[in-house]
C-alpha cells in the first residue's frame, strides 16, 4: 500500500489546442428516479465542465430539468430510455447508477434498477463502464464486467461483496478492497475518510477532505468526475486522480467557507483544482 504520488497527475490526458469536437471524450449519464432527482445532475453538471460531450439518460421528469437547464448543457443531448443503447455505443464511458432507486423505484415511470443495469452490462462489456450508487447496490457481483470502476461507500462494498468492515483496520480492508478488485478484473474506489484504490496489482490510499463532504451529492460528483477522467485515460488512473482531486477541491472549499458547502460547490470548485494541480506538475 502507498499513497498517491502527486507525479500521477502528470500522465492524466490534457486536450490537445487544436483538437475538435468529440475527440476530448464522450460520456453518458444512466441515472436518476422520481425521488433522487439531483443526484445524476451533479454527475452530469461536472462531467459538462470536463469532456466535450454528454448524453443524459434518467426518468421523464429529470429529463425536462436538463432540458431546461440547457445553458448548463450546451454539448450534451437527452436521451430518453428506448434509445440508449445506440448512445451507450458512442460513447467513451459509461457512468450508471446515482440516483437510480434502491429497489423498483418509487414511481410508475422508475426503472428497476438491477434489470436495467445488469442487462447493460452484460450486453456491453466491451465498453468501460463506472458504476454507482443504485446500481451498486442491486447487482450481482458476477455481472461486473472487467475494467469497470467501482465508486461504494463502505455499507454498499459490504452489501455488493456480503463482507463486513466493521472493525478492520485499514490494512485488513485495503488488502479485502485489493483481492475482490482482482477477483473480478475490475477497479475499486472505497469511498471514506481515507479512499482505497485497488485494481487488484495495485493499492492507493488516498488521503484528505473533510466533513463538509458527507453533505448529499458529494460523492455524485465524484462518480461524474472519474467517469470524465477514464473517457481518455486507464481505469486505475482516473480512479485515484478523481479521488484526489475531489478531496483536493473539498480541502479548498474548507480553506474559504469551513465545512458549509454543498455537491453545487464542488462542482464549480473542481475545475479550479483541475487547472491549478496540472499547471503545478
Amino acid at each position: 500500500m502507498q499513497e498517491f504520488d502527486k507525479e500521477d497527475l502528470k500522465k492524466i490526458f490534457i486536450p490537445n489546442p487544436s483538437s475538435h469536437k468529440g475527440q476530448n471524450g464522450k460520456l453518458m449519464v444512466i441515472g436518476g428516479s422520481s425521488l433522487f432527482h439531483a443526484a445524476s445532475l451533479w454527475s452530469l453538471k461536472i462531467a459538462s465542465r470536463i469532456v466535450d460531450m454528454v448524453f443524459y439518460s434518467s426518468v421523464p421528469q429529470n429529463n425536462e430539468i436538463v432540458q431546461k437547464q440547457k445553458q448548463e448543457f450546451n454539448d450534451g443531448i437527452i436521451i430518453t430510455r428506448d434509445k440508449i443503447e445506440s448512445y451507450i455505443l458512442e460513447a467513451d464511458c459509461i457512468l450508471i447508477g446515482p440516483g437510480l432507486p434502491r429497489e423498483d423505484g418509487e414511481e410508475e415511470e422508475d426503472d428497476n434498477t438491477k434489470l436495467l443495469t445488469e442487462d447493460l452490462l452484460r450486453k456491453y462489456p466491451f465498453k468501460k463502464w463506472v458504476i454507482d450508487g443504485g446500481s451498486l447496490q442491486t447487482i450481482d457481483p458476477k455481472n461486473i464486467p472487467q475494467n469497470a470502476i467501482l465508486t461504494p461507500h463502505s455499507r454498499e462494498f459490504e452489501k455488493l461483496f456480503s463482507v463486513k468492515l466493521e472493525l478492520m483496520e485499514t490494512d485488513k480492508i485495503s488488502k479485502k478492497v485489493e483481492e475482490l478488485a482482482k477477483k473480478y478484473k475490475c477497479t475499486i474506489l472505497l469511498k471514506g475518510e481515507v479512499d482505497i484504490v485497488s485494481n487488484g496489482e495495485k493499492t492507493v490510499l488516498i488521503k484528505g477532505g473533510n466533513a463538509g463532504m458527507t453533505k448529499g451529492g458529494t460523492g455524485d460528483v465524484l462518480a461524474g468526475l472519474i467517469t470524465s477522467l477514464y473517457c481518455k485515460n486507464d481505469s486505475f488512473l482516473s480512479a485515484c486522480v478523481g479521488s484526489y482531486i475531489n478531496k483536493r477541491a473539498g480541502d479548498s472549499l474548507f480553506e474559504k467557507v469551513g465545512f458549509y458547502f454543498n455537491a453545487s460547490d464542488l462542482v464549480d470548485e473542481i475545475p479550479k483544482v483541475i487547472n491549478l494541480l496540472t499547471k503545478n506538475n
